[in-house]
């Protein structure tokens, strides 16, 4: 694996750091490669977010740090890959309602990169990375959470809009928490109680855990599924505004995409792919409003701007619909959400930065987003430690200039199953069994389609399916060669053995249990 350190800081100039660049990381929510006009969207229309690419960089090797919302989340703010958390157990799945906070608060986070240089830094969203010690039961401050985390400030979304409990946390509190009225988590005996009643959606919405909470009335009524967009972009650009000078680092974390699709009403009916469309609409209005914000604070020239995803697009209910309406979500990629191939963990990638970055320039550097960390400490004059750093590359290079080699030359990708953790290794991408490793739902009322499934609904062919379903003579284990077949349509593993045993052995050692993992040598 690519050691620790390889980049110095001496790769940037130093007058690129004389005036501390303000940064604003905008990381979405399940949004796909093919999800933006800049990435050959023709059913929506995101010219915001395009006039980033058109006046920055866009990236086209471009990857989360796991095909999963919560370990994508810790490996961009830890600049860890997720598979070494918890003591090496890993983060695999989304984590539950109840979850304690899943960082260490020892742990140098991208925040706490930026508080060493006198930045002012906020999280505004989705936070999803548990709070407290132990198990949560939500009748305390929640704390430790993101201000043990390095960031200044926390507004936002506690867990996910799609799993209770429906309100807002700002810093340790429920926003609009009473003593006298506390939040009360019921768990999954909520059926049997009455709970405190949430924003009504309709079914094409998509699928929404119903609430397991009791009280927080007066809190629950501050939360609309229709207005967090515009909640979330208010809060985010009025502290951008409040800065008054002083250096800052905002993490704008959106719900948008992930379902229920809520977008205002504004919004509804305004794209060609159904109500999923409509929230990439929301969603490239978020980005124009924080944009505005910057030039109304005078600050836009002096702040580095990047926008990426959590991890590939989903095909739920509403992802299908768009689907069927001809929006491709993944593009041409193979494979979607919580699985490893492709379109999973591929996603969008963006960065802006006036007279740094190259006016509609494109790259194609694999990047993956544990490298941020390394790149916001060259990016601030800073040098990490190895320890540190952990698996984070300093790509800043890649983001001002034009490498002639590749400055991360590999990367381990996790979905959901640990038995699919897989290997990228130059033009080589090694999974170690059949299908994706995802979601397995292929039928009209499962809520999440993955696999063979997927790869049926959007025609991207590859040759171990056929009609949808894995073909029995199907491979034990994939080998792709990405740079002639990015798509992944031709299983190379009978081809290549020499390639299989070495990348095979190579993820062996990095996963010491790896056979209790259900990742098991092939022949």
């Amino acid at each position: 694996m690519l050691a620790a350190g390889t980049l110095c800081s001496a790769a940037t100039s130093p007058s690129m750091r004389q005036v501390a660049p303000n940064v604003v990381l905008i990381f979405a929510d399940d949004l796909g490669y093919g999800d933006l006009g800049c990435y050959g969207a023709t059913k929506v229309d995101t010219p915001n977010i395009d006039r980033l690419a058109a006046e920055g960089r866009r990236f086209t090797d471009a990857h989360s740090a796991s095909a999963v919302c919560t370990p994508s989340r810790y490996g961009l703010l830890t600049g860890e890959y997720p598979y070494k958390a918890d003591g090496g157990k890993g983060l695999w799945g989304p984590c539950p309602i109840e979850s304690p906070l899943l960082i260490d608060v020892e742990t140098q986070t991208i925040a706490d990169v930026f508080k060493s240089k006198g930045y002012d830094t906020a999280v505004v969203g989705k936070w999803h990375l548990g709070f407290g010690e132990g198990e949560n039961d939500w009748q305390k401050p929640l704390s430790p959470g993101p201000r043990d985390l390095g960031f200044d400030y926390y507004f936002g979304m506690p867990v996910v809009n799609s799993a209770p409990p429906y309100v807002y946390v700002e810093n340790e509190h429920v926003v609009g928490g009473d003593p006298s009225d506390p939040l009360i988590y019921l768990g999954r005996n909520a059926e049997k109680k009455p709970v405190t009643p949430i924003t009504p959606i309709p079914p094409e919405a998509s699928q929404r855990t119903e609430n397991r909470f009791q009280g927080a009335v007066e809190a629950h009524k501050l939360f609309n599924d229709y207005e967090v967009g515009t909640k979330l972009t208010e809060k985010a650009t009025d502290w951008i505004k409040a800065r008054d000078g002083n250096p800052f680092f905002m993490y704008l974390a959106t719900t948008a995409v992930h379902h229920p699709f809520t977008p205002a009403p504004r919004f509804q009916g305004t794209s060609e792919a159904g109500p999923y469309g409509d929230f990439v609409h929301e969603l490239d209005w978020m980005v124009g409003e924080v944009m505005k914000s910057l030039e109304e604070s005078g600050v836009a020239d002096n702040t580095l701007v990047i926008f990426t995803s959590d991890n590939g697009g989903m095909f739920n209910h509403g992802g299908r619909v768009a689907a069927e309406l001809g929006h491709r979500i993944n593009g041409d990629l193979l494979g979607s959400k919580f699985g490893v191939w492709e379109g999973g963990h591929r996603v969008p990638f963006i960065a802006w930065w006036p007279g740094k970055i190259e006016a509609g320039s494109v790259s194609n550097q694999l990047f993956m987003s544990v490298d941020l960390k390394a790149t916001f400490a060259d990016l601030t004059g800073q040098t990490l430690s190895p320890s540190e750093q952990r698996d984070s590359v300093n790509m800043l290079p890649a983001l001002v200039g034009n490498p002639n080699a590749p400055l991360r030359t590999e990367m381990v990708i996790t979905p959901r199953k640990a038995s699919h953790m897989s290997l990228r290794k130059g033009k080589w991408m090694y999974i170690p069994a059949k299908s994706d490793g995802g979601f397995s739902g292929s039928k009209p009322h499962h809520h999440a389609w993955g696999g063979p499934a997927v790869a049926a609904l959007v025609n991207t062919p590859n040759s171990d399916i056929e009609n949808g379903k894995l073909k029995a003579d199907a491979a034990p284990a994939q080998l792709y060669d990405l740079e002639a077949d990015p798509n992944q349509t031709r299983n190379l593993y009978h081809e290549y053995p020499e390639v299989v045993r070495e990348l095979q052995a190579q993820i062996e050692s990095y996963r010491p249990q790896a056979q209790n993992d259900g990742i098991k040598r092939k022949n």
